[in-house]
């Protein structure tokens, strides 16, 4: 079962090492890993997404907030959440006609145009992991990809409730 863990956790060098040690020293897989400072520029989010049973992510979780610098872990999983992930995606767009629809695509998928070159679009969309695959699907069936990059999950409770110290 796919899980998505939300860790806070003091902005130190190491502290992601340590943090991604934990899961290659017990041999779970990271599907995905987004870090990011937040408001307050001494502690860092870090958004792991990740596979596996209950008793699993429950051993992830006791690992990692046995280390110094974690403050707190979430499995937003558990809970009512909002998860996003972030596409660019470059695509030859040649002719007219080719243009044209990946322009369509882009209206219909909700995604930009953010840079044109003379001969590709450079795409953004901001949605679900189902809703990037059609979109990147729809677009393979219309012209070729150049170049693809995926930011990973990134999530958040819904409601009052946050990550907080």
């Amino acid at each position: 079962m796919k899980r998505i863990l939300a860790i806070l956790l003091e902005n130190e060098p190491g502290a992601l090492s340590r943090i991604t040690g934990l899961f290659s020293q017990r041999a779970y897989n990271i599907d995905s890993l987004t870090v990011g400072t937040t408001d307050d520029q001494t502690l860092s989010r870090i958004t792991i997404t990740t596979h596996g049973d209950d008793r699993v992510v429950e051993q992830i979780t006791k690992q990692v907030n046995k280390l110094v610098d974690v403050l707190k872990v979430l499995d937003l999983t558990e809970m009512p959440h909002i998860e996003r992930e972030l596409l660019l995606v470059k695509v030859y767009a040649r002719e007219e006609t080719c243009r044209a629809a990946v322009t369509r695509i882009c209206d219909v998928f909700q995604a930009s145009i953010i840079d044109m070159g003379k001969q590709s679009y450079t795409l953004q969309m901001v949605s679900g992991k189902e809703k990037i695959e059609s979109f990147l699907d729809m677009l393979r069936h219309e012209t070729d990809l150049i170049e693809v990059v995926r930011s990973g999950t990134v999530g958040i409770g819904r409601g009052d409730k946050a990550l907080r110290t």
